[in-house]
């Protein structure tokens, strides 16, 4: 079913983007590849590599926070650090390395230390005549954990059984319309799977994302974002939370810079989209910024 849904869409963007070969497109749907915890539907231009580091700091309050961590100043959720090349204007490919923060309710560590590989492709880019109404792009992630093996515990995530435990993966479509200069909205149905997970959770998860930006002016922006995974045991009654980000970004001419308060730990969508677990009415968010820097190759 996902195969077919994909290759639909695929058809159809490859018919209306003959269709739209002559007409202007519209650009910068996004300012950068990332919202702040999804991604956006921008892909590199072709022979640009963009270098980028991505900083989540513990709990801004609640139990955990406060002065006493200087308002998670003090503690690292995650750290990204990583770049991506554009091989053309529609293919994108990217390697990261994470720290990883992933744990379930219970306190069953997710998968840590992850080496992700992001390939991205543009199919539909949206045209300033409506021929192509919006854009769209296809995004897969797969991560690798490089974490130690526990041993003699099957009940862990990290008891890694076989080789293929270590990997999970997220496949998503980016669908996404400019509507002015100073308003832009994208949707992101994915699916998430991780080859090994505890007794009473899922392997697969179906989700939907949603995020927006708003232009003040050439500099700066406003962007928000959040994912819903549709999962019953993903509840605030078992302890999940919908991954929630809302944010500033600069734009500076080769630098992005952005700052945002987010109560997902995890950077990675194989980390965040599965392990949410704080609570933004507990003042469990945390501060977060991401630095990035084009260069030409």
């Amino acid at each position: 079913m996902i195969r077919l849904f994909t290759l639909s869409f695929v058809l159809l963007g490859s018919l209306l983007s003959l269709q739209a070969q002559d007409a202007e497109k519209v650009y910068q749907t996004f300012k950068d590849r990332r919202v702040i915890n999804t991604h956006s539907v921008e892909t590199l231009p072709a022979h640009k590599l963009d270098i980028r580091i991505v900083h989540r700091f513990g709990d801004f309050a609640g139990d955990n926070g406060g002065y006493q961590t200087f308002f998670g100043l003090e503690n690292a959720s995650d750290v990204v650090i990583g770049g991506e090349y554009g091989f053309t204007d529609r293919f994108t490919v990217g390697l990261f390395r994470a720290k990883g923060a992933g744990i379930t309710p219970e306190g069953n560590s997710g998968l840590r230390q992850l080496t992700n590989g992001i390939l991205k492709y543009r199919l539909m880019h949206q045209t300033k005549n409506n021929l192509v109404p919006f854009s769209l792009t296809a995004v897969g992630v797969i991560s690798l954990s490089t974490a130690s093996k526990i041993e003699d515990n099957p009940d862990l995530i990290r008891s890694f059984p076989k080789f293929a435990h270590r990997m999970a993966t997220n496949w998503e479509l980016i669908i996404a319309r400019k509507f002015s200069e100073g308003f832009s909205l994208q949707l992101l149905p994915a699916y998430t799977h991780r080859n090994l997970v505890t007794f009473e959770d899922e392997n697969g998860i179906f989700s939907l994302g949603v995020a927006a930006r708003v232009q003040l002016n050439k500099v700066v922006g406003i962007i928000s974002d959040m994912t819903v995974p549709f999962s019953s045991r993903r509840s605030s009654d078992n302890g999940y939370y919908f991954p929630f980000g809302i944010g500033l970004e600069f734009d500076t001419g080769g630098h992005i810079f952005q700052v945002n308060f987010t109560n997902a730990t995890g950077v990675m969508e194989t980390d965040y989209i599965p392990y949410t677990i704080s609570n933004w009415g507990e003042g469990q968010f945390r501060l977060g910024f991401t630095v990035s820097r084009l260069f030409n190759l």
